[in-house]
């Protein structure tokens, strides 16, 4: 006998399901439709199946993230999902080789120069991440060492975390103990790679950036950065100096450590979680080392770090004698 299939109930994706607030922060802002999500998804999959040049990761919760970072535009999660790929694989040297176990990268992530905190403002509200860059030290740790321990705990926190996904991130920069040292690793090359990653290459909403503790010289980074951003992320940018009390207006104490006046707990016990968390992941950041694009095989022309970035052409001229 034949089995039955009920047509009119469609298959439920296997998504971590959302708080209430979230989901309806997920309705009303990126028109998400639960019923519809499954047909996305196998859309998403079928583009997938034929695009030769992408090893993409194709679980539901993983896929979904586009879907939701993109507004459930089907059309843009395409472009989101090949760009996500395509400028990791031209960044081996945040994105690859990421063992936790590697004695100086495992250096870097139990110092914690960045760490999501605990707690967002309100349920449905976006996820915050303290980085503190004075915490290493620049004489030891190149910018890509630093930023590949970046890469990892932003690729465990999009598999994990919702806030992030559907409300976006925050970030709280504190240059405490930042010399002339540290904003020497940031070179325009730099830079341009790091924003790209965070901005085009990301299907993360970006909620804005603020800057506290900034000693001088820090105004050349910062304009720098300014520079590789697009418009709207340039307008969420918040410069605070040393005044506490104007993060605060954007960002209740509450929410903070106890080193900054506030009821999250000491940074070194939020580090010490997210180290535990980090190596948890080995297998998983070893695998990652599977996906990314083969250019040989992409439709078209080719994208790699000098059409994405542009960066060798500035040089090629000093090279003609």
């Amino acid at each position: 006998m034949g089995v039955l299939i009920n047509k009119s109930s469609p298959i439920m994706p296997n998504l971590r399901p959302l708080s209430a607030q979230l989901a309806k922060k997920a309705a009303d802002e990126l028109f998400e439709k639960p019923e519809r999500i499954d047909e996305d998804l196998a859309a998403l999959r079928a583009w997938l199946a034929k695009c030769p040049h992408i090893k993409s990761r194709t679980d539901d919760q993983f896929l979904t993230m586009f879907l939701r970072g993109c507004k459930h535009s089907l059309e843009r999660a395409k472009e989101k999902l090949d760009m996500y790929y395509t400028v990791r694989t031209a960044l081996p040297e945040l994105m690859r080789n990421r063992d936790p176990e590697e004695p100086k990268l495992l250096e870097l992530i139990k110092m914690g120069a960045a760490v999501p905190l605990p707690n967002t403002v309100t349920p449905d509200g976006p996820r915050i991440i303290l980085v503190r860059p004075g915490v290493y030290d620049p004489s030891k740790y190149t910018i890509q060492e630093v930023f590949r321990y970046n890469t990892m705990m932003s690729d465990i926190m999009m598999k994990e975390d919702d806030n992030l996904v559907v409300a976006g991130q925050m970030g709280i920069l504190d240059l405490s103990n930042c010399t002339m040292a540290h904003f020497l690793q940031f070179s325009p090359t730099f830079v341009k790679k790091a924003t790209m990653w965070s901005q085009e290459g990301s299907p993360l909403r970006q909620k804005g950036f603020h800057y506290v503790n900034t000693p001088s010289g820090f105004e050349v980074v910062y304009n720098l950065f300014k520079n590789f951003l697009n418009e709207k992320n340039r307008s969420r940018l918040y410069v605070h100096g040393s005044n506490l009390d104007s993060l605060y207006e954007h960002i209740p104490k509450a929410m903070l450590p106890t080193e900054y006046g506030g009821d999250a707990g000491p940074i070194q016990e939020i580090v010490d979680a997210w180290a535990k968390k980090i190596i948890s992941y080995r297998d998983y950041f070893k695998e990652e080392d599977q996906y990314g694009t083969d250019e040989k095989k992409r439709p078209g022309r080719p994208k790699n770090a000098d059409s994405l970035f542009g960066l060798e052409g500035s040089f090629r001229k000093l090279e003609v004698d």
